[in-house]
């Protein structure tokens, strides 16, 4: 089989998220952060609406599931997708990331760095949502190793380094929303999901109401009739019943997300309503494959099963 070609955007960028110095990456990390919550209204083929991305049913995006620090994983889905080349020349294409950058890989402050050059280089073409990992104060997951991470990496100014990127990780998109296709969140749903507005203005309400932790921490089941507690200790547990209602409520027929490790870099949830992605491999996780997803999203399709020709595994 042939290898991928190389993309010299890439090659470039990953070199200087190598190199980077406290200085460089607190000033790519400012200038992306400024970039993000400045995105209002009509941004390409997207809208922004609070903390929700409206996502026009056009051209193709490319979505990409948790990379927790393997940047060797990111680079592997940047050159085998092709997607920088695809984007270059149709600017109605878009790549959504589910979140879940950083921890757990060793290479977290490279991977934020790759990733946020590339939303300056394709401002009205690169989604970045929040993850779990990249939570509120008080919904830190456990363990949390960006400063010990970041301490190894920027040695004594690792603090700015640090601060500078939880400040980013409050502008990050709480869910995208295609209409009548689907709805992306990193983690899982909640039977509170009532209107839009609480999609996009979940992390105003936090902590008075646990929609933002649902939607950062929970995780689908089989094992329960409606939802029960979640042994991560945050968010719940939610079964069948719940998404049927809530994907019925927004009028989407899917739900794609993240949050889960999966063996083959995806699994099926919820009688085909639900596509888990896990875009890194290795250790601490040890699944055999990663995978991401290229797909139409101006096609309508009932079921992940139909998505799964367009699910690429490495």
């Amino acid at each position: 089989m042939k290898a991928p070609k190389v993309d010299p955007t890439i090659k470039q960028v990953v070199k200087e998220a190598l190199e980077a110095t406290c200085e460089n990456f607190c000033k790519i990390t400012e200038e992306a952060r400024r970039l993000i919550c400045s995105e209002n209204g009509k941004i390409g083929v997207f809208e922004v609406f609070g903390r929700l991305v409206k996502l026009q049913p056009a051209n193709e995006a490319l979505i990409v599931g948790d990379l927790h620090g393997d940047l060797e994983s990111l680079i592997d889905i940047l050159n085998g997708s092709g997607f920088i080349q695809k984007m270059r020349q149709s600017p109605d294409s878009v790549m959504v990331f589910l979140g879940d950058y950083g921890d757990r890989g060793a290479y977290s402050a490279e991977v934020y760095y790759t990733i946020l050059k590339l939303k300056l280089f394709f401002p009205k073409q690169i989604i970045l949502m929040r993850g779990n990992h990249e939570g509120p104060e008080d919904l830190m997951a456990s363990p949390h190793d960006l400063p010990w991470q970041f301490q190894s990496r920027f040695g004594a100014e690792w603090e700015k380094a640090y601060n500078k990127i939880r400040e980013l990780f409050k502008g990050l998109y709480n869910a995208v929303f295609v209409e009548r296709r689907c709805l992306m969140i990193h983690g899982g749903l909640s039977p509170n999901m009532k209107t839009i507005e609480d999609l996009a203005y979940a992390h105003n309400k936090h902590p008075k109401e646990r929609l933002l932790e649902d939607m950062l921490w929970s995780d689908p089941t089989e094992m329960v009739d409606e939802f029960c507690a979640s042994p991560r200790g945050a968010g719940k547990l939610f079964s069948a019943k719940v998404t049927r209602q809530v994907l019925e409520r927004f009028n989407v027929k899917l739900l794609i997300r993240g949050h889960e490790p999966c063996v083959e870099g995806y699994k099926i949830d919820h009688d085909g309503k639900i596509l888990t992605l896990f875009s890194r491999k290795g250790a601490p996780y040890f699944n055999a494959y990663g995978a991401y997803l290229i797909v139409k999203v101006s096609e309508q399709f009932q079921s992940v099963k139909d998505l799964i020709p367009h699910i690429r595994k490495f």
